[in-house]
């Protein structure tokens, strides 16, 4: 993981990075469709301002968000659309302010937690650090479509380090979102960081071993890319399969994207 960085600075630093590619933006822009079906740039902003207040509450005040949390239907997509209606009804230029602002609280609330204790979440409670990577993975991925709805290639440094690390801690996800058994196997993951870095993960003579570039496997796990548009190679059965159901989420798998769909990108 990057050595130089802590996940709350690099965090601070991807937000950043989402709002370049939207402040600039015309009404007509925030309007474009995404890959996300259903999903204007509006929308996967509003999805990130939502999220971001969620983690700010849990961090700040436990309490409201356990008593939050308990209010949400078994509807998933249901609890989603219902989060994105309030943003989605402000103008670009008011949501981006919002999505600022959600954002800036979470950072700041998520950085006053003591390392040693957790923070209440959806599925179980995490470090606050944890959480933190968690939403380094929201902001790739949601990233990733606005940047495709616009045609643009986002800039990686090793700050994705921590969504690898994300992702490999959350290894199971894939086959409890589709419930399937997991496996009672270990994976070798080597993983080569932006700046040419190899970052390892789990036993060196593992018989299951996904290799590749860390951008391509953050694509993977966060679905923006299908498997056969990426440089990872598996080794072992039940790490081929994985390549195949790999998420770093626990909601809906959804359909992913397809083979060539952004060829030339």
């Amino acid at each position: 993981m990057p050595q130089d960085l802590d996940v709350i600075s690099a965090l601070s630093a991807e937000g950043v990075g989402v709002d370049n590619l939207v402040s600039g933006l015309d009404a007509d822009q925030w309007r474009l469709e995404t890959p996300a079906p259903g999903w204007t740039i509006a929308h996967q902003i509003a999805h990130l301002a939502a999220t971001f207040r969620m983690a700010a509450l849990a961090a700040a005040d436990p309490g409201a968000f356990t008593a939050m949390a308990a209010r949400l239907s078994g509807d998933f997509n249901g609890n989603v659309d219902r989060a994105l209606a309030e943003y989605l009804a402000d103008p670009p230029p008011v949501l981006l302010t919002r999505w600022q602002a959600e954002r800036t609280a979470a950072e700041k609330a998520l950085a006053a937690v003591p390392a040693d204790q957790v923070v209440p979440w959806l599925v179980r409670p995490l470090p606050p650090s944890v959480l933190a990577a968690a939403g380094m993975m929201e902001l790739f991925g949601h990233g990733q479509d606005i940047a495709d709805a616009l045609g643009v290639r986002p800039q990686r440094t090793d700050r994705i380090g921590f969504l690898v690390g994300f992702a490999v801690r959350t290894w199971d996800f894939g086959y409890l979102a589709r419930g399937l058994a997991v496996p009672e196997v270990s994976f070798r993951f080597e993983i080569t960081a932006p700046s040419g870095k190899l970052w390892e993960f789990g036993p060196a003579d593992a018989a299951q071993r996904i290799t590749g570039p860390a951008e391509d496997f953050c694509l993977l796990v966060t679905r923006r890319r299908h498997r056969a548009d990426l440089a990872l190679t598996a080794v072992g059965a039940e790490a081929d399969q994985w390549l195949d159901i790999a998420q770093a989420y626990r909601g809906p798998a959804g359909a992913g994207r397809r083979p060539g769909q952004f060829a030339g990108a």
